[in-house]
């Protein structure tokens, strides 16, 4: 059987979950292994993402890891069958690592809520904030590299466009909406590209104004995004490398009552809209 070279978030995920199971059955690979007849290499070839999974196999797994959790386990076998391969395998090579993984996270989730406290939420920004934002990050990057990242950016909006578009929630931090990333136009169009966006059905826009009482924040910004069960959920943050993706159920748990908290303390979607609407004038 051919290996591998790089799996994809997705698959490793399912990786993961497998290994999850199998400790949590007290087995080692090698049992594991005998269950199934093959070798421990292979045993650790599944979980690691190096080589695929049948559903035969996996609910054979499953059975004998006494995992009685028919969701977990039909979820599992969704995306050991999933063949998907989406446009940002096209670029492949061509981007860090964790901007493809992200794209395919967004992709199958069933729901995404973001926190922002320095920039608009990359899933809202115009182009032109975009490019100013990925030129001042990286001023030794190359245009054409610049061009990559923005192009990548933009696609990723696909998630809004499509017949069954991923519902959305943010909450951005007024600092985010106030620094002119971009110069004053570049930052007055953006402000009002997200006052657009936020009249879908699908998305909707919390802001936390400065003027708030006995606010300590979120920590950094904060990606919550939906899998198939709430088992499945992953949580992104910022990391000194890039995006660190999180997926132990404690920290589920602990992000999931930190989004709320946030989202409590916000302004609801009108006021915040009236909010952003006098910043955008106030330029």
């Amino acid at each position: 059987m051919v290996l591998r070279r790089e799996p994809t978030a997705r698959q490793m995920r399912l990786a993961v979950e497998l290994r999850r199971l199998r400790d949590a059955a007290g087995l080692s690979t090698r049992d594991a292994a005998a269950l199934l007849g093959v070798s421990s290499a292979q045993i650790s070839q599944i979980e690691t993402g190096l080589t695929g999974v049948s559903e035969k196999r996996l609910r054979h797994l499953a059975a004998n890891y006494a995992c009685a959790d028919g969701e977990l386990i039909d979820a599992l076998v969704d995306m050991a069958k999933d063949r998907t391969r989406g446009w940002w395998e096209e670029r492949r090579g061509q981007l860090p690592t964790p901007f493809l993984e992200l794209a395919e996270l967004e992709h199958h989730a069933r729901f995404r809520r973001d926190v922002e406290f320095l920039h608009v939420p990359g899933l809202l920004q115009t182009e032109d904030y975009a490019q100013a934002l990925f030129s001042y990050v990286n001023p030794e990057f190359p245009a054409s590299e610049v061009a990559r990242w923005v192009e990548h950016r933009m696609k990723r909006k696909v998630i809004f466009e499509r017949p069954d578009p991923v519902p959305y929630e943010t909450v951005i931090h007024e600092a985010a909406l106030r620094i002119r990333v971009g110069g004053r136009a570049t930052t007055g169009a953006q402000l009002t590209r997200v006052l657009e966006l936020s009249e879908a059905d699908h998305i909707t826009v919390r802001v936390i104004p400065f003027d708030l009482d006995d606010f300590g924040g979120a920590g950094s910004t904060m990606v919550y995004a939906g899998g198939a069960i709430p088992k499945l959920d992953t949580v992104v943050r910022d990391g000194p490398n890039g995006p660190v993706f999180l997926d132990a159920e404690a920290q589920l748990i602990r992000y999931q009552a930190l989004f709320r908290r946030v989202e409590a303390v916000s302004l609801e979607p009108e006021r915040a809209r009236d909010f952003i609407h006098r910043l955008a004038k106030e330029l």
